[in-house]
């Protein structure tokens, strides 16, 4: 697939340009990257964030996933996880979902994704971590009652969505009173002034807002060998995989420089 033919893709599915397809689009992306590109150490699909100072403590087998568990961390960062229930909604391959399950002692995480094959995908790589389930889900009609989690994790996702405003009416929904929502995306500079009307639904209050751009590109920068490595192994894909990837030189790579896209961090709290 052709960097122009990836132009076009991301022209369809752009949030609120064409919202019944850009849902189609994206699932339709994820299923075919988990039917093609089966490795079994390959659990994340984000760009990663490295902090500034001292790093966070990672066990041995996972320094290699640094870059990308680092989305993670600083979203759940002095948060109280143990004994909670936690839903991370567009769980993708399920990386993150393991990570905070391994590190943080909840009582349980649930990974929810749209794409059926990358939930198949995600209960194979993880099903060495007995705490930790994944569904198969809309992120604006979750399958899950009112009040069912303490803490809900967005990560890298919700520029999929044909309808953000839904997506955030759900997890007001589906988080029990004082629980947390944690979300962490990049969006066109253009749109950023709406982001947070989208995200603030009923009973949602914005705690923390943050500009994570630069720490983002600090993890592409120190993926960027392991990726090539990778990429150059699926030469169906090679072109493709490179947009996607957000490897140098890149639409989004160059978006991020020079910052005509923003990634950012949100904490919201509901009342209660």
């Amino acid at each position: 697939m052709s960097s122009r033919l990836f132009s076009s893709v991301l022209d369809i599915a752009t949030p609120g340009k064409f919202p019944r397809a850009q849902k189609w689009v994206w699932r339709r992306v994820y299923n075919l990257l988990s039917l093609f590109w089966k490795d079994s150490d390959w659990r994340f699909m984000n760009y990663g964030y490295l902090p500034e100072g001292e790093p966070f403590p990672l066990k041995a087998e996972d320094e290699p996933e640094r870059a990308f568990i680092g989305l993670y961390q600083q979203a759940v960062a002095g948060l109280a996880l143990e004994g909670k229930r936690v839903l991370e909604v567009g769980s993708g391959r399920g990386g993150g979902s393991r990570y905070i399950a391994r590190y943080y002692a909840p009582a349980s995480v649930t990974g929810m994704d749209y794409s059926p094959e990358t939930v198949r995908r995600a209960r194979h790589l993880n099903s060495d971590t007995p705490t930790l389930s994944f569904e198969n889900g809309d992120a604006e009609r979750m399958p899950f009652p009112d009040g069912s989690f303490d803490i809900v994790v967005n990560i890298e996702s919700s520029h999929c969505y044909g309808d953000v405003p839904a997506f955030a009416r759900e997890v007001s929904r589906v988080l029990k009173p004082g629980g947390w929502f944690t979300f962490a995306d990049m969006r066109p500079k253009s749109q950023l002034s709406g982001l947070d009307g989208q995200l603030g639904a009923p009973g949602l209050e914005l705690v923390e807002k943050r500009n994570i751009s630069p720490r983002v590109v600090a993890a592409l920068d120190a993926s960027e060998g392991r990726k090539r490595e990778r990429i150059g192994k699926a030469w169906a894909l090679r072109r493709f995989m490179s947009e996607f990837s957000g490897s140098k030189g890149s639409m989004l790579y160059k978006g991020l420089t020079g910052g005509s896209v923003v990634y950012v961090a949100r904490r919201y709290r509901k009342a209660g």
